[in-house]
């Protein structure tokens, strides 16, 4: 009997936050010349069979985004599980690797980790989060099995992808030292800014 063939792994750069803290988009900060969107999109490309990125209806004709292959969301409202849910119903039997575009420090070496910890048997592998030590929803690998759960959660009025992590069979990985660590405020911007221009 052969062994069972993965699904395949596509990627998600989830692009379509109101970033309402921010009080601007995220996707265009700038970190050493270059938008934050087209650095996070650079890496799923490197480390996935195909990428997309997730937008709202009325971000599809941005500039930044406009160029990209893009899944709309089919939800409103409801946060990253819209992008989530979209993509696994455009694409129903591929693997996800989901991230946030508010990630500056992320890097393929990380996200390579993840890739070969993957346990496809199980719903999702996922980091933990150095702060709280629970399940990294936006930099994770969602398996085709973590539909049903997920949309189950939304249906009901629960968006809150990291909680159907926590209630699913999620690989749990050691932190990636400071890699996820997102940026809200302007302040952060400016701080994170200054700290990749001097390592650079």
């Amino acid at each position: 009997m052969s062994a069972r063939v993965a699904p395949a792994i596509y990627g998600l750069l989830l692009s379509g936050g109101a970033s309402r803290r921010m009080q601007r988009d995220k996707a265009q900060l700038a970190y050493g010349g270059q938008p934050q969107l087209m650095r996070a999109w650079q890496l799923l490309e490197a480390v996935t069979e195909r990428a997309f990125v997730s937008v709202r209806a009325e971000q599809r004709d941005d500039p930044l985004r406009a160029g990209l292959p893009q899944i709309v969301d089919r939800y409103d409202a409801i946060g990253p599980a819209a992008g989530i849910l979209s993509a696994q119903e455009t694409h129903l039997d591929v693997a996800w690797l989901v991230i946030a575009c508010d990630l500056p420090l992320l890097d393929e070496a990380t996200l390579r980790t993840l890739i070969e910890a993957r346990d496809a048997s199980g719903d999702a592998t996922a980091f933990t989060s150095r702060f709280d030590g629970l399940p990294e929803p936006l930099c994770a690998l969602w398996e085709p099995s973590s539909h049903a759960l997920l949309k189950q959660r939304v249906d009901n009025g629960s968006y809150c992808p990291r909680k159907t992590l926590i209630l699913s069979r999620t690989t749990l990985l050691p932190a990636p030292g400071d890699a996820l660590d997102n940026i809200n405020t302007p302040e952060e911007f400016e701080l994170m800014q200054r700290q990749i221009e001097t390592a650079s």
